[in-house]
């Protein structure tokens, strides 16, 4: 088993709360080198919605990757800002929202697919900055396409 480390930083956000949505998240090697980032436009849905979707899209792109990654890694480190989705993934907090819910059993089945052990960690938005800019960059686009 390769002793590398994969780190995830994810962000999601809605203007208004609910209003128009994006993801984005940042893939890191051992080496703290970018590998990977991604970023798409949700629709109409709530923070927490999309701060879930940024956890679900990474887990999925990283069962389907093409590029080269320790195989596999020792560990999925997922960084995230929002206290709320960490809690609730590790089990501190009960989820009682039936959406979120739903979105935690899909992040659930995707860990299984994934032959490392995943953890979460909150941490500032200071910290995740560049997957908080890389999720603004794909709102101001959107809307502007849109003309809001």
């Amino acid at each position: 088993m390769s002793d590398q480390n994969i780190s995830i930083f994810t962000d999601g956000g809605a203007r208004g709360n609910p209003g128009p949505a994006a993801f984005a998240f940042i893939v890191k090697n051992s080496a703290g080198k970018t590998v990977a980032e991604h970023s798409a436009y949700i629709g109409h849905t709530t923070n927490n919605i999309a701060e879930y979707s940024a956890v679900l899209s990474a887990l999925n792109w990283l069962a389907e990757t093409k590029i080269p990654l320790p195989s596999p890694p020792a560990g999925v480190n997922f960084y995230c800002d929002s206290l709320l989705v960490v809690n609730q993934l590790i089990g501190r907090y009960r989820i009682k929202n039936s959406n979120l819910r739903e979105m935690v059993l899909k992040i659930k089945e995707a860990e299984r697919k994934i032959a490392s052990p995943v953890t979460y960690h909150h941490i500032s938005r200071e910290k995740n900055y560049q997957a908080d800019c890389l999720l603004n960059q794909e709102l101001d686009s959107c809307l502007s396409l849109a003309g809001k």
